[in-house]
């Protein structure tokens, strides 16, 4: 069977082309060239500007035929559109990684199900769901069959651990150093990760599968962890002492730092927890490594790599609770009338 991967580089598109190759699947990576690849030898290339859509679609139109396309970089309206002229009725099946954003938030019911309502608070979550409308237009119009996969937190070698300030690596430096976290809010709202290799098992097992077809699916962790349970694993992963967890509303610290904090507001204040039972029944989908471990391999892999940033270089964490403390003295003082 043949498939191609547009991306192929990323976190979730190498584990799956990894898992491909071991299938003997026949793989090719559409992407710039520009990232060196981490898959095992036997992929194929093909190279171009994805955003680039007349090209992008000539390019495609003018390529081998594929079974099935998985798309890994599809995030606004353009990119569904241009993929349906690319490959409609030259390929079986397409195969989107979506996102939980989609969903409104909170949600109506707990856990999520793919049925909650899509309503996401943020641009990119927007943009997922216009490009799965477009695609499941797609499919009912019989250009090609259409499975969508909607992962959560998605970490493992390769890629690194979130925070409440994003993604840096300074957050794994900053609990080896015993210097405290930021955290939003009371930090009790639920948060689940899942590892790549069981992310991209789903990815797999998609392909080809008449069940898949016309469906979206959870392929999101199973362990239900408040964000304070988060970075205590986190720490006992790492061999960090026990982290000091600094709570700070999350509309304050969306405004202190919007640029990496936003998040917090649109996504993490929220639970974040899916029923994966779909996934289960019918991708075979399977929760195998336990967020302690995986986060150890994950920070063996940036520390064989050199990827833990220095802390010390980066000081707005230190500076929002700096100015979180004397806020809450002058409260107090105020308060007490002192």
């Amino acid at each position: 069977m043949k498939i191609l991967i547009l991306g192929g580089t990323g976190l979730i598109s190498t584990a799956i082309t990894r898992q491909l190759l071991e299938r003997g699947y026949d793989v090719t990576l559409f992407n710039r060239g520009k990232t060196p690849p981490r898959v095992p030898a036997g992929a194929k290339f093909l190279h171009g500007d994805r955003r680039d859509y007349p090209t992008f679609v000539q390019q495609m139109r003018e390529a081998e035929t594929f079974d099935c396309v998985i798309e890994m970089i599809g995030y606004v309206r353009e990119d569904a559109e241009s993929l349906v002229q690319a490959f409609a009725g030259r390929t079986a099946q397409v195969v989107f990684c979506s996102t939980v954003d989609v969903y409104q938030r909170p949600a109506s019911r707990y856990p999520y199900r793919e049925d909650e309502p899509l309503r996401g608070l943020s641009d990119y979550a927007r943009n997922k769901i216009v490009c799965e409308q477009v695609l499941r237009e797609a499919h009912e119009r019989g250009d090609f069959a259409v499975t969508i996969l909607r992962p959560a937190h998605t970490y493992g070698e390769g890629g690194s651990l979130i925070h409440s300030f994003g993604w840096s690596t300074t957050y794994i430096d900053r609990l080896r150093k015993g210097k405290p976290i930021v955290v939003h809010g009371d930090g009790q709202s639920l948060w689940v990760s899942c590892h790549v290799d069981d992310v991209a098992r789903a990815f797999v097992n998609a392909i080809g599968n008449p069940r898949a077809l016309g469906k979206a699916y959870h392929v999101t962790g199973e362990e239900w962890m408040t964000w304070n349970q988060y970075h205590q694993k986190v720490a006992q992963a790492i061999g960090a002492p026990e982290p000091t967890l600094v709570h700070i509303p999350t509309d304050l610290l969306a405004r202190l730092a919007p640029e990496r904090a936003g998040i917090c507001a649109v996504n993490f204040q929220f639970n974040n927890i899916f029923d994966n039972s779909a996934a289960h029944a019918d991708l075979g989908f399977e929760y195998t490594i336990p967020f302690v471990e995986g986060a150890r391999r994950t920070v063996a892999w940036l520390d064989a790599h050199g990827a833990v940033a220095n802390s010390d270089e980066d000081t707005l964490e230190d500076r929002v609770i700096a100015a979180w403390n004397r806020l809450s003295e002058e409260m107090r003082a105020a308060v007490a009338g002192v």
